[in-house]
């Protein structure tokens, strides 16, 4: 079974969200969003738009295509 878009993506921003440091509150307290929301992003629950993962990947300062596996 592959392992979908959604979920490598929650993954990458999991693991880069804690080598960073921050919590899921204040992450998304930067993004704007809930952390309810963002959590749901980890879990690989949420569809995000292109810009979304722009934006996602610009507070953690990473490349967005990192994020995507």
């Amino acid at each position: 079974m592959a392992i979908s878009l959604k979920s490598t993506l929650g993954t990458q921003v999991r693991e880069i969200r804690r080598a960073r440091g921050l919590t899921q509150e204040a992450l998304a307290e930067q993004l704007e969003v809930s952390p309810r929301y963002l959590a749901g992003v980890e879990r690989g629950e949420r569809n995000l738009t292109l810009d979304s993962v722009d934006a996602l990947a610009e507070q953690l300062g990473v490349e967005a295509r990192s994020l995507l596996g």
